[in-house]
């Protein structure tokens, strides 16, 4: 019944059992020789077997979000990056009771489980063990990805407000002189003058070289 319930939560990976029906009908092989205990360490490895390829396709997926997070981050990388982490989450909680369960047959100690069949129960224990290894791995890339994604919002969230800010920094003293002579005092006498407006503009076309040539030599442009 444990190893009944293993399997179906693989059912989505594929027809978990095939290889082993196939040996079962063709003569001569070695499981059809051997016992029940045989048959549940084959049903075992054919599980744990599975999963690499499972862990293969996330493993690309998570280095193609990796890919595109450095070229251009985008809101639809963080929700695929959860679907991953969701994903290796449900792979972590079905082979863990795998482990144990392979780890209980290994250590039995009875006449339903031979002492090959042990032998072979522990090298798909270490199986087990590498794609817990292999889990943890990349549900701790995938936390990486996750601060590599708002840090790199972040930063480009920074060089939208540098650029608002120059732009402002240039505006703000053309503002301020424009608003001095927009107001309506009867008594200004810069307004009667006849080079008055020619004045403004190389006061105004001065300020913003000024301001070009100091973010220029301090790197903010």
């Amino acid at each position: 019944m444990m190893i009944k319930n293993t399997g179906e939560r693989y059912k989505h990976a594929g027809d978990v059992w095939g290889p082993i029906r196939k040996r079962l009908e063709t003569s001569g092989v070695r499981i059809r020789g051997h016992g029940a205990d045989f048959l549940a360490y084959a049903l075992l490895d054919a599980i744990v077997d599975h999963t690499f390829p499972l862990l293969e396709h996330y493993g690309d997926e998570l280095e193609t979000l990796e890919e595109q997070i450095l070229e251009q981050p985008d809101q639809s990388h963080i929700a695929s990056l959860h679907a991953v982490k969701r994903d290796l989450l449900i792979c972590r909680r079905t082979i863990w009771p795998t482990r144990e369960l392979v780890d209980a047959l290994r250590r039995y100690d009875g006449p339903l489980i031979g002492e090959s069949t042990q032998r072979f129960l522990a090298d798909v224990h270490e199986h087990v063990i590498q794609i817990i290894e292999v889990v943890e791995s990349y549900r701790e890339m995938g936390r990486s990805l996750t601060d590599l994604y708002m840090t790199s919002v972040s930063n480009r969230m920074n060089e939208i407000m540098k650029v608002l800010t120059i732009m402002a920094a240039f505006f703000i003293p053309i503002t301020f002189v424009a608003g001095v002579y927009g107001m309506n005092f009867e008594h200004m006498p810069e307004l009667a003058w006849r080079w008055s407006y020619p004045c403004f503009w190389v006061v105004i076309l001065s300020i913003t070289c000024g301001l070009f040539v100091t973010f220029k030599r301090r790197n903010w442009l």
